[in-house]
């Protein structure tokens, strides 16, 4: 497993940006595919984006395609999601999470290691 924390939530009007961080420990974070989930007040949590180990791969939910942007850097055991245009349901906690199998899955159960959340706040 890897150790998962992210970073960059925070408050912003509708049709903002964000760019959210999740920073893994260990050295074997390019063999993971990495996912972000959210979870919005009294909803259950649901996948967003996916990358496959290489980055060659992405995967987004029809809900941010087109606004959402997934990406990781190897070198720098690091995946990040680009916000744009954010909506006042986009607000949730997000979490970063990794898939040992390598290949982008948008199940929750596939993917061995959650962090610990940060929150986005959209505001209307």
């Amino acid at each position: 497993q890897v150790q998962l924390v992210e970073s960059g939530g925070g408050l912003v009007q509708a049709g903002g940006s964000l760019r959210l961080l999740c920073a893994a420990s260990g050295r074997t974070f390019s063999r993971y595919a990495m996912g972000w989930f959210r979870q919005a007040p009294g909803k259950a949590r649901e996948f967003v984006a996916g990358i496959c180990w290489s980055g060659g791969s992405t995967g987004y939910a029809d809900s941010v395609k087109a606004r959402f942007t997934i990406s990781r850097n190897n070198a720098k055991n690091t995946v990040y999601l680009q916000m744009n245009s954010l909506k006042p349901e986009d607000t949730a906690v997000y979490y970063c999470a990794a898939a040992e199998g390598g290949i982008v899955t948008r199940r929750q159960f596939d993917y061995d290691s959650w962090g610990q959340g940060t929150q986005v706040t959209v505001s209307s």
